[in-house]
């Protein structure tokens, strides 16, 4: 609620200070408002402001100074510039500082409803994934999930709120999107954290052995059976089993998988002793199981028990705001690892990784970026040092049409694209990027907005 969240005006026009003031108010939020950037930062250090709205120049300090004073005082709080037309330049550079963004004179103020509703969808996501991150810290590493687009924001956001039930959780993803990264995250928030994690992957194991290995087996249950097995549901007591491929498993192991869910007991082959169970499930596919329940191969009763939560990791194509900051992180693990300096990354070289679709996601991703670090020969990357499938990639010149999405989704999608390359090949500059699109400045920002595109601090190399 709007109520939750307090903003700091610093005008030294009373009039401005008023206007804001007053429509605010009217929204719900608690508000305070300081003449002078000295005001507002005594403010800022005795009260709990969550955001700032600052007018760019005024008689004691510039909207930067109070910008970089914030910062130290508390970086979490979302610093908004004011500033005329004349200015931007300076907005720009404080957006690069670390302002959320920036508003021009005259105030549009259906402009700002929505630059305040975005900060606070972005506040209460961050606040739950910063919940799983620090439960997460001393456990579990999480470099894949680097991110800064809203779609695995969300994702993380349901992980959070999932962990704390014993809910079956249905992890559906590509290959290579993180889902046993997901699942394990889950896992490692109380209060199942100190207890096992054990992993199945279905398709890895025959036929044969899987019942075995899930349910385990009494000595001489079959030919081979030299002694009693204990199987992976015993092994997870307490703790967490994930499914991994769980599209794969056999339909008469679906009827078993079924009961175990019901009922919390297993048998193990060979016996007829039930043996009770605390295990919370996580299952994971690439697959359509609704499609395979219409085929006639996966159980629907089974489909509705391990659905129970459903979460869907994005591939990395359709989130590609995300690819930036995987790059600079992995071009640093991978320096470091091998021992090179800080290595930067050629323009030409960015510009095909970010056209490029990723069928292997952010696992491929790794792969490049690992393999370009080891074969640079200098301390930048190059197109030369990405793989040939890479480099000989083209994106389709004519649109192909989804039957799964809608034509304002198609029609979203491409227009996120467009502006996401024009920021790219602009380098940051939004007015810039908005003049190669043929659209203003502030309808750029406001789509922007719209699509959860952020700039980025990524350092790239222009080759001469």
């Amino acid at each position: 609620m709007n109520k939750d969240y307090s903003i700091l005006i610093i005008d030294d026009e009373q009039s401005q200070r008023e206007v804001l003031n007053g429509y605010l108010l009217k929204k719900g939020y608690k508000t305070f408002t300081a003449s002078s950037g000295s005001e507002g930062i005594t403010l800022t250090q005795n009260e709990q402001i969550d955001i700032i709205l600052s007018d760019y120049k005024m008689p004691d300090k510039t909207g930067l100074e109070i910008l970089e004073e914030v910062k130290n005082i508390n970086p979490e709080i979302c610093f908004v510039l004011i500033t005329a037309y004349g200015t931007i330049e300076n907005a720009v550079k404080a957006m690069r500082l670390g302002a959320y963004d920036y508003l021009t004179k005259p105030i549009d103020l259906d402009e700002l409803d929505l630059l305040l509703e975005k900060i606070i969808e972005n506040k209460n996501l961050k606040s739950e994934v910063n919940y799983l991150k620090q439960q997460l810290r001393d456990k579990f590493k999480i470099d894949s999930f680097i991110s800064t687009s809203p779609k695995m924001q969300e994702v993380l956001s349901v992980a959070a709120r999932a962990s704390e039930s014993k809910a079956t959780v249905l992890i559906t993803g590509e290959s290579g999107t993180g889902k046993e990264v997901l699942a394990k995250s889950i896992h490692y928030i109380i209060p199942r954290k100190e207890k096992p994690f054990i992993a199945v992957n279905v398709p890895a194991l025959p036929e044969t052995l899987l019942e075995s290995e899930l349910f385990g087996h009494e000595k001489g249950a079959f030919t081979g059976a030299d002694k009693t097995r204990t199987g992976r549901f015993e092994l997870a007591n307490k703790g967490t089993l994930f499914l991994d491929e769980i599209g794969d498993i056999p339909m008469n192991l679906q009827v078993k998988l079924l009961r175990v869910l019901q009922e919390h007991k297993i048998e193990r082959l060979g016996s007829n002793e039930s043996i009770n169970i605390d295990v919370r499930v996580i299952a994971a596919t690439h697959q359509n199981l609704e499609q395979k329940i219409k085929d006639g191969t996966f159980r629907e009763d089974l489909f509705y028990r391990l659905n129970v939560i459903s979460i869907h990791i994005p591939p990395l194509r359709e989130r590609k705001e995300d690819i930036l900051p995987l790059i600079e992180h992995f071009i640093k693990k991978y320096s470091v690892e091998n021992e090179k300096p800080q290595l930067e990354l050629s323009k030409e070289a960015l510009d095909i990784l970010i056209k490029y679709n990723y069928p292997g996601n952010v696992r491929e991703l790794e792969n490049i970026m690992e393999r370009a670090v080891v074969l640079s020969r200098h301390n930048i990357i190059t197109v030369n040092d990405l793989p040939s499938a890479v480099k000989g990639f083209k994106t389709e010149s004519d649109p192909i049409l989804d039957e799964n999405k809608s034509l304002t989704e198609q029609v979203e999608a491409l227009e996120k694209k467009l502006i996401y390359d024009a920021l790219t090949k602009a380098n940051g500059n939004q007015s810039l990027a908005g003049r190669m699109l043929g659209i203003t400045e502030r309808n750029l920002r406001y789509k922007m907005q719209k699509y959860g595109i952020k700039n980025t601090n990524l350092k790239i190399h222009n080759q001469k």
